[in-house]
């Protein structure tokens, strides 16, 4: 940690406008906020929509130590720039957000995952990629139900039909306290990234290269490479910190921990009003 007691994160992004009129993607990658916003593509004001929910974040950009309580207020005042937007274009528009914060809890630094709509957020850990966020969509729901399968779930028609967005009548947030691990790497990206990029050869390419904006410029680049169809944006982020093993997450749910690893729909912590 340094020596005001806080995380000790870096990170970095890219974005791509890709087969897009617009980029209606945004980021930021600052200390320590680490998240990607995706305009709700066809909407009016896509674009301004994810700036919207993004600069809800700035305030925390260098802060000493950011609380989970502040990544909760900066959630809502997202929704609150987002729904000014709305008021101001006269039409619906929204936008997804999702990414990590590094956080002081417990007397210990965590990352702070936050999810609403389709964008993701991945753990690296020594080779192996796992999601950390759970997809807002009809196709997720449908495959959490049994009815399809992942695979099938990448092809089908409804798959960019969004459940739940900032900007809409849901003020609540999907949000995990991952542990901060020697070597674990974080990766959050728009959609464009995944409709174009196994997350397989997410996790191999992340793991080859070590500055994490250079990680996320090649992932960006790969999927512009193979003729990405929309926006893509992709942020990387690494922890010097590490979690006290007995660092206590209450009353957030955690993820990671392989003793109690927390990751299903059903335990999903989420903050509203």
């Amino acid at each position: 940690m340094t020596a005001g007691g806080a995380p000790e994160v870096l990170g970095g992004g890219a974005t791509a406008v890709g087969g897009r009129a617009r980029n209606e993607d945004a980021y930021l990658a600052e200390a320590p906020v680490f998240v990607v916003a995706d305009g709700m593509g066809g909407h009016v004001a896509g674009a301004e929509a994810a700036g919207a929910a993004i600069a809800a974040f700035h305030p925390l950009v260098g802060a000493v130590a950011v609380t989970p309580s502040d990544v909760e207020r900066a959630h809502l005042e997202s929704r609150r720039l987002v729904a000014q937007v709305q008021a101001e274009v006269g039409a619906a528009s929204g936008t997804t957000l999702t990414g990590a914060v590094a956080v002081m809890h417990d007397g210990s630094p965590w990352w702070m995952v936050v999810n609403v709509g389709d964008s993701r957020t991945y753990a690296l850990d020594g080779g192996m990629l796992r999601q950390v966020s759970v997809d807002h969509s009809h196709v997720q729901e449908l495959v959490d139900e049994g009815y399809i399968t992942p695979d099938e779930a990448l092809v089908h028609p409804d798959r960019n039909l969004l459940t739940r967005a900032i900007g809409d009548d849901i003020p609540e947030m999907d949000a995990w306290l991952v542990p901060q691990v020697a070597g674990r790497r974080l990766i959050v990206a728009s959609d464009g990234l995944m409709k174009e990029v196994e997350d397989r050869e997410i996790g191999d390419l992340a793991g080859l290269i070590g500055d994490p904006i250079e990680a996320a410029s090649a992932l960006v680049e790969l999927a512009v490479g193979r003729g990405a169809r929309d926006n893509v944006t992709v942020v990387v982020a690494d922890a010097v910190s590490t979690t006290a093993p007995e660092a206590d997450p209450a009353p957030w749910s955690v993820w990671g921990l392989e003793a109690h690893e927390d990751t299903t729909p059903s335990s999903r912590r989420r903050g509203g009003s």
